[in-house]
C-alpha cells in the first residue's frame, strides 16, 4: 500500500517565519512580536534609546552650563542635522548594496566610541562646547546611515504582512523610550554628573549589537552592481518624482517636519511666557507629550490594517495644524496638558501612518534609496524649521510665530493632498 507523503511546507527560510501561534498567544496590536528576530531588535532599541535619552538630557545642561548660552544650544542641535542633507541620500544607496544588519552593528559601534569619546573628556574636566559641536556632527554622520538603515531593516525581519505593525510598534519603543529615558537621564544629572549620562548611553549600544548579531537571518545576496554610485542614486530620485503618491507622501514628511513639530523649538519659552509657569511645568507638558505619542502608536498598530490608512493620514495630518493653533493661542496650563495629548497622539500617527504607506509602496530594491529621501525630508530639514520659527519668535509675538507655523503646515499640506486625489484611496 503506497504511503502518502505529509503536506509540505513552502520554501520560506525558517529564520523568516513567526514563532508558532500555539507557543504562546499574541494580541494583534503586538502581531508582529510574533518574530523573533523582531523580538530582539524592540529589545535592544528600547535600552539604547533609553541611553540615547539620557545623553540628549546631559549634554544640553552640560552645554548650557559650559556656555551660558542658548544660541550654543542651538549651535550644537544644528550640528547634529546638518551631515544628513550631505550623507543620507548616499547612505540609501548603500543600504540597497549591503547586508543592511552589517551597516546597523557598525553604526552602533560608531556611536558607542563618540558616547564614551564624550564621558572621558567630561570626566577628565576639559570638555569645551566645540568638542560637543565636534562630537554631535561625527554622530549626525553615523545617523545618516542608522536612520534609513533601522528603517529598512523592518521588512528583513519581519516581511510585509507584519510591516504596517512593526512600524508602529517601532514607533511606540521611541516614545516610550522618551518618556523613561529622560526621567533616569535627570536623576543621574543632578545625582552624579552629565558624564554617568554620556558613559550608560555608550554602555546601552551593545544591546542591540547582541540583538543583531543573535538574529538568524538568510544569507545577504550581494547585487550586482549594474550603475555607478551615481546613478543609483539619481535612479532613486527619479523612482520617487515619477510616482504621484512616493512624491506626495514625502513633500508631507517635509512640510509635516518643518512647520508641523517646529513648535517644541520654542516650547520651554512658551511655557515660561505664554503660561507663566517653570522647569516642573515645561517637564510635565513633555511627558504628557510623549504618553500622546505612545497611544497615537498603540491605535495605529490596533487598527492600521483596516484598509483606511489613507483618509486616516489626510484627517490627522489636517487636523494637526488645527490643535497647533487652538495650543498656540492658549493660556490656561490645564488646558495645554489636554492638548498636549492629542498633539503627541497627532504628531505620533502622521509620522507612523507615512511611514508605513511608504514602505508598503515602495518597490524592495528600492527600499534603502527611497527611505534616505525620506529619512532627509522628515529629519534633514526640520532644523531649517526650527531655526525659522526661533528667528520669527525673536521678532513677533511668540503665540504668533506658533500660529503662522500651524497655518503654513495646514495650506501647503492641503495642496498636496489636492493636487494627489489618490492619496485617500491608499489601503
Amino acid at each position: 500500500m503506497a504511503t502518502v507523503d505529509p503536506p509540505r511546507t513552502p520554501n520560506v527560510p525558517p529564520e523568516v517565519l513567526p514563532l508558532r501561534a500555539r507557543q504562546f498567544r499574541i494580541p494583534k496590536t503586538f502581531s508582529a512580536l510574533r518574530h523573533r528576530n523582531f523580538q530582539l531588535f524592540v529589545g535592544g532599541q528600547l535600552i539604547s534609546l533609553m541611553g540615547s535619552w539620557m545623553q540628549i538630557i546631559g549634554q544640553g545642561w552640560l552645554v548650557y552650563e559650559i556656555s551660558r548660552s542658548e544660541q550654543a544650544l542651538g549651535i550644537v542641535g544644528f550640528a547634529s542635522a546638518i551631515p544628513a542633507l550631505a550623507i543620507t541620500p548616499w547612505a540609501g544607496v548603500v543600504l540597497d548594496r549591503v547586508s543592511r544588519r552589517k551597516v546597523m552593528v557598525l553604526t552602533q559601534l560608531g556611536a558607542m566610541s563618540l558616547a564614551f569619546a564624550l564621558a572621558g573628556l567630561t570626566f577628565a574636566g576639559v570638555v569645551q562646547v566645540w568638542h560637543v559641536v565636534m562630537l554631535a556632527a561625527l554622530l549626525g554622520v553615523v545617523n545618516a546611515f542608522d536612520g534609513p538603515a533601522r528603517q529598512a531593516f523592518v521588512v528583513d525581519m519581519v516581511g510585509r504582512e507584519d510591516l504596517p505593525n512593526a512600524i508602529a510598534i517601532n514607533s511606540m519603543t521611541f516614545n516610550g523610550a522618551r518618556i523613561i529615558g529622560p526621567a533616569i537621564g535627570g536623576l543621574l544629572l543632578v545625582t552624579f554628573g552629565a558624564a554617568w549620562c554620556f558613559l550608560l548611553n555608550g554602555i546601552t549600544f551593545s544591546a542591540t549589537i547582541v540583538g543583531l548579531l543573535l538574529m538568524q537571518l538568510p544569507p545577504h545576496e550581494s547585487k550586482p552592481k549594474r550603475a555607478s554610485t551615481w546613478e543609483q542614486l539619481r535612479g532613486g530620485v527619479q523612482y520617487v518624482a515619477e510616482d504621484p503618491i512616493m512624491r506626495a507622501l514625502l513633500l508631507l514628511a517635509l512640510i509635516f517636519s518643518m512647520f508641523g513639530v517646529s513648535y517644541s523649538t520654542v516650547l520651554p519659552a512658551f511655557v515660561d511666557k505664554a503660561l507663566q509657569q517653570g522647569a516642573d511645568a515645561f517637564g510635565a507638558v513633555n511627558a504628557v507629550l510623549g504618553i500622546g505619542a505612545v497611544a497615537g502608536a498603540l491605535l495605529v498598530a490596533r487598527y492600521g490594517d483596516q484598509g483606511v490608512r489613507g483618509r486616516w493620514l489626510i484627517a490627522t495630518i489636517l487636523g494637526f495644524p488645527i490643535l497647533l493653533a487652538i495650543f498656540a493661542m492658549n493660556r490656561s496650563y490645564p488646558v495645554t496638558l489636554g492638548l498636549s495629548i492629542f498633539l503627541g497622539i497627532g504628531f505620533m500617527q502622521t509620522f507612523t501612518l507615512l511611514n508605513t504607506l511608504l514602505q508598503t509602496q515602495l518597490a524592495d530594491e528600492m527600499r534603502g534609496r527611497v527611505l534616505s529621501l525620506y529619512t532627509l525630508t522628515f529629519f534633514g530639514f526640520m532644523p531649517f524649521g526650527n531655526l525659522a520659527i526661533g528667528w520669527l519668535a525673536e521678532r513677533w509675538e511668540l503665540s504668533a510665530a506658533i500660529l503662522v507655523s500651524a497655518l503654513l503646515s495646514f495650506t501647503l499640506a492641503l495642496i498636496v493632498i489636492w493636487k494627489t486625489p489618490t492619496l485617500r484611496e491608499l489601503p
